[in-house]
């Protein structure tokens, strides 16, 4: 099972994955991306080839292997994170960027994405002192970035679950456990 967590920066998702995977223990296999240094600057066409070239190659040498092995894969951010800021808020397009996308991937969609729903106010109250450089661009950037997100939940209703992350991490945590498990009987 591949499961994923979507939602604008801050709004806890590294966190939930986090605590889904060591929830699910040994069967589980967290992958996080990067590429947000600060310094870098790149145009919107280069940035969405960098993270579709990083995400050709974690699905072939680490997605697809795992889901071989029955694992449990979990994403902080996949290829609706690059649909999302790319193809909707720097302007490359949704329906483009989700094509490139299917192809890098070969068509591997997550069976599970979970959209951490908060504000970009209170996304940015949440800011620590590192910021990345999507981070950088603030409320403006996310504002577009939730837009297109809730494009794709509409446009993927069967396998997104929107959740408001505005609430305690463990608030969290226990809906996304009870969806988990609803959808896989063997978790805990």
């Amino acid at each position: 099972m591949l499961i994923t967590f979507e939602g604008i920066d801050r709004s806890g998702k590294t966190t939930q994955a986090q605590l889904l995977a060591d929830a699910l223990g040994e069967r589980a296999l967290l992958v996080r991306e990067l590429v947000k240094d600060p310094a870098l600057e790149l145009s919107p066409i280069a940035e969405t080839l960098l993270f579709g070239a990083a995400r050709a190659e974690l699905v072939a040498t680490v997605i697809r292997p795992a889901l071989a092995q029955d694992r449990v894969v979990i994403c902080d951010r996949y290829v609706d994170s690059t649909v999302a800021y790319q193809g909707g808020a720097r302007g490359l397009g949704i329906d483009r960027v989700e094509e490139l996308n299917e192809w890098i991937t070969e068509g591997l969609e997550p069976d599970l994405t979970f959209l951490l729903e908060l504000a970009p106010g209170a996304a940015g109250a949440r800011a620590g002192v590192d910021v990345d450089r999507f981070e950088e661009e603030g409320e403006e950037l996310q504002r577009a970035v939730a837009a297109a997100y809730e494009q794709l939940a509409v446009r993927h209703a069967d396998r997104y679950v929107r959740l408001d992350a505005d609430r305690p991490p463990a608030e969290v945590q226990a809906d996304v456990l009870a969806v988990v498990s609803e959808r896989m009987p063997s978790a805990p």
